[in-house]
């Protein structure tokens, strides 16, 4: 299995568009949002990021086999 640059970048692409949608439809629903994580234990912030990582891992695999 090989991934192209090509792959890589558009995934890239796709992250900037997904992550910009928030601040661009609701400017205040995203201030909200970032003071509510900033009262999140980083413990449960952690294991919030590890369980993403694992379902894009697996997302990438079962979308790329």
């Amino acid at each position: 299995m090989s991934i192209e640059w090509h792959d890589l970048g558009a995934g890239f692409a796709l992250y900037l568009v997904l992550e910009g949608v928030l601040p661009f439809l609701s400017p205040p629903a995203l201030k909200r949002t970032l003071a509510t994580i900033g009262t999140v234990p980083d413990r449960q912030l952690r294991v919030f990021g590890l369980i993403s990582m694992a379902l894009g891992c697996l997302l990438l695999y079962l979308i790329r086999s």
